[in-house]
């Protein structure tokens, strides 16, 4: 599985997303769930990234789970998680920033069985790390689209559920992405479950709660239809924690509970209705103020 590495393929310095060949623009940031900065399109390579003056950051998320990312963040400045799983390490989610004693400190655990992401946000140097670990990256095919280098090591699969080993399944809720996806980890918080969510279940500052976006950073609600989905397939799951993407973003207790209560809300305040938008005159002098 594991093939030659290119360290100057272009890295968007935004997003993250490393392609396969040099381009001027980035899909990912030109789509409306993220953006491209005022200052405009900025590129990077792996091999400046990893010689700036980043260092790794290694630290426990929670028991069984290690954060990995690096310091300072990069891009959207999200980490990887490590799950310590019965049948092997697995790694969730991606982080861009990879190095020597990232790679070693992986190795000295036992290595990873394979790799899944959330969502097309994080794809980021996902080869990167196929390759440092000669293993698989499970994404969902609806995503398809958004990868930004192609690689055998990709693996896409179909349809709501897939189990990656018994205590371990990956759900297709739909939510930010319709590939957008979950971890189930059933030993997680010693046999309550876990639930590792990236930002399609995102864990917001009141740990009592959670959100569901389509868009984050440009604040467009995901769609009801979806975000009741998602709480109907999440239902017959049960998770204690909450493992968001960011560090430290954790949901610690209650979390099954978290998430329909969060949904419920969510539904009470929304409308699954299109409501229509008067335009403003297309042309000319503004409307004169009425008297």
């Amino acid at each position: 599985m594991t093939g030659e590495n290119d360290p100057t393929l272009p890295i968007c310095v935004t997003c993250g997303m490393q392609y396969d060949q040099p381009r001027p623009d980035c899909p990912i940031c030109e789509d409306e769930r993220q953006y491209v900065p005022a200052s405009g399109q900025q590129w990077t390579d792996f091999a400046e990234l990893v010689a700036s003056d980043r260092v790794a950051r290694i630290e426990p998320q929670g028991e069984g789970v290690l954060g990995i990312g690096s310091t300072p963040g990069f891009a959207i400045g999200q980490r990887a998680l490590l799950v310590r799983a019965e049948s092997g390490n697995f790694l969730w989610d991606c982080a861009a920033y990879l190095d020597d004693e990232i790679v070693a400190k992986i190795n000295e655990l036992g290595g990873i069985t394979g790799i899944s992401i959330s969502h097309p946000h994080y794809y980021t140097t996902m080869i990167e790390w196929s390759r440092a670990f000669d293993v698989p990256i499970h994404l969902h095919e609806n995503d398809r689209q958004w990868i930004g280098r192609p690689d055998p090591a990709v693996e896409l699969w179909s349809g709501t559920t897939k189990r990656l080993a018994p205590e371990l399944t990956l759900i297709n809720l739909g939510v930010h992405f319709a590939g957008g996806t979950v971890l189930h980890w059933r030993d997680g918080e010693r046999g309550k479950g876990a639930l590792l969510s990236g930002d399609i279940v995102q864990v917001i500052p009141d740990r009592t709660h959670v959100g569901f976006m389509y868009s984050y950073p440009n604040l467009i609600p995901e769609r009801p239809s979806i975000v009741r989905r998602a709480a109907e397939l999440l239902a017959p799951y049960q998770f204690e924690a909450i493992y968001g993407a960011w560090w430290d973003a954790v949901v610690r207790t209650d979390g099954h509970e978290v998430v329909q209560r969060s949904a419920k809300r969510y539904l009470e305040h929304a409308m699954d209705t299109v409501i229509a938008v008067p335009s403003a005159p297309a042309t000319g002098a503004p409307e004169a103020a009425p008297a």
